[in-house]
C-alpha cells in the first residue's frame, strides 16, 4: 500500500482556510499538473492544519445523518475486502489518513445500468488492471443527482462558497479496476449539468468531466426517466423499479461486486491519482431498463461494440463522505 500514500505536507495554513481559497488553489495549480505533484502539494498544504491538529472525533453532521467516527491506524489489508462488511472496511480505510474526508454530499435517485464486455477490448481503453468477476469484465452507467456538496470544515461559510457547484446531475461511465490489490473504479467518462464543476474536476481530481444538458425525473413511484444531451450524442433511458423494499447486496454476488466500491482511480495526462469515499451499503432494488437512444455511450470507446446489457439497479441514494485526491507516486 506504500504507493497509495500522500506525499509530505508542503506548507501550513490556518485550520479555517476558506473554500474560495481551496477552489482557486485547485485551479491555479492544475495547469502545472503534468510537471509533477504540484497540485498534490498545494492541496496537502491546505489540508495540513487538519492533519496537525485533527479532532478526536469527526463531528456528527445532522444534515446528512452520519455518526461521529474516530480516525484509525492504517491497518487495513487487502484481504479485508473479501469480508461481507465492505462499507465498514472502506470507512476505516478512508479515515486511516488524518484530515479525511474532504467533502460531504448526498447522492440521490441513483440508477445503475450494467454491461458485460470483452475484457481484452476493454483493457485497451483502461490504464489500470481490470478487476474481473468470474473472468468477466463490466462497464456500468450511473445516473444520479448530487445534492449539498460542502467541505467538512469551514461551516456555513464554506458551504456558501461551494453552493454554485453543490447540486447537479451526473452520468458516469465506469469500469472496475484494481491497483496495489485495492479494488476500485475507473471513470471512463462523466457528464455533468454544471459547467463550473466541469472546469474544476479534471485539474483537481483528474476526473474526465464533460458538460451536458441533463434532466432526470419520475413519472410515478416506480419509474425514473433520464435524458442527457451532450456534444458527443444523446442518451435517453427509462427505469422501471422493482416494487419490493430496497435491500443491501448479497455478499459475494455480482451486485455487490458492481455496487460496493469505495476507491476511485483516475488519470489526467500522465498523472494518476486515487481518492476514497465512504457511505452506508447501497440499499437497492433491481430495475428494468428501456433505452431510447445511446449514441453518447458509443463515444466512450470500442468496448461498447460487443457489449450486452445484463441488468440494472436503483437506489434512493446515500449520504457520502468524499476524500482528498492523492497522487499515486509509483507511476510518476
Amino acid at each position: 500500500m506504500a504507493a497509495l500514500q500522500r506525499e509530505p505536507l508542503a506548507r501550513e495554513f490556518s485550520a479555517n482556510a476558506n473554500s474560495l481559497d481551496i477552489v482557486s488553489r485547485l485551479r491555479r495549480n492544475g495547469v502545472r499538473l503534468l510537471r509533477g505533484r504540484v497540485l498534490e502539494k498545494g492541496m496537502s498544504a491546505v489540508h495540513g492544519s487538519a492533519e496537525r491538529c485533527p479532532p478526536k472525533n469527526l463531528t456528527s453532521n445532522k444534515s446528512v445523518g452520519r455518526d461521529s467516527v474516530e480516525p484509525v491506524g492504517n491497518d487495513v489489508s487487502e484481504w479485508d475486502f473479501a469480508t461481507a462488511d465492505r462499507s465498514e472496511i472502506a470507512r476505516r480505510r478512508l479515515l486511516s489518513i488524518r484530515g479525511e474526508p474532504l467533502f460531504f454530499a448526498d447522492w440521490d435517485n441513483v440508477t445503475f445500468i450494467h454491461y458485460q464486455t470483452d475484457p481484452q477490448e476493454l483493457q485497451r481503453c483502461i490504464p489500470y488492471h481490470l478487476d474481473l468477476y468470474d473472468g468477466k469484465a463490466f462497464v456500468s452507467l450511473v445516473a444520479f443527482t448530487m445534492r449539498g456538496m460542502r467541505p467538512r470544515f469551514g461551516g456555513s461559510l464554506s458551504a456558501l462558497f461551494f453552493k454554485p457547484i453543490s447540486t447537479h446531475h451526473f452520468l458516469n461511465v465506469r469500469t472496475y479496476v484494481t491497483h496495489e490489490a485495492e479494488p476500485g473504479i475507473y471513470f471512463m467518462q462523466e457528464w455533468l449539468s454544471s459547467r463550473l464543476a466541469t472546469w474544476l474536476g479534471p485539474c483537481s481530481f483528474g476526473l474526465p468531466y464533460r458538460f451536458a444538458q441533463m434532466n432526470y425525473h419520475r413519472n410515478h413511484e416506480h419509474e425514473r426517466r433520464g435524458k442527457i444531451e451532450a456534444s458527443a450524442g444523446s442518451f435517453h433511458f427509462c427505469a422501471t423499479l422493482d416494487p419490493n423494499n430496497p435491500g443491501i447486496c448479497a455478499p459475494g454476488s455480482l451486485d455487490e461486486f458492481l455496487l460496493e466500491r469505495y476507491t476511485a482511480f483516475t488519470q489526467f495526462g500522465k498523472c494518476r491519482r486515487f481518492f476514497r469515499i465512504w457511505h452506508e451499503p447501497w440499499r437497492q432494488v433491481p430495475a428494468e431498463i428501456q433505452i431510447a437512444t445511446d449514441h453518447l455511450i458509443y463515444s466512450t470507446g470500442r468496448w461498447r461494440l460487443g457489449a450486452r446489457r445484463i441488468g440494472a439497479n436503483y437506489s434512493p441514494g446515500v449520504n457520502v463522505s468524499m476524500g482528498w485526491p492523492h497522487v499515486i507516486e509509483s507511476i510518476l
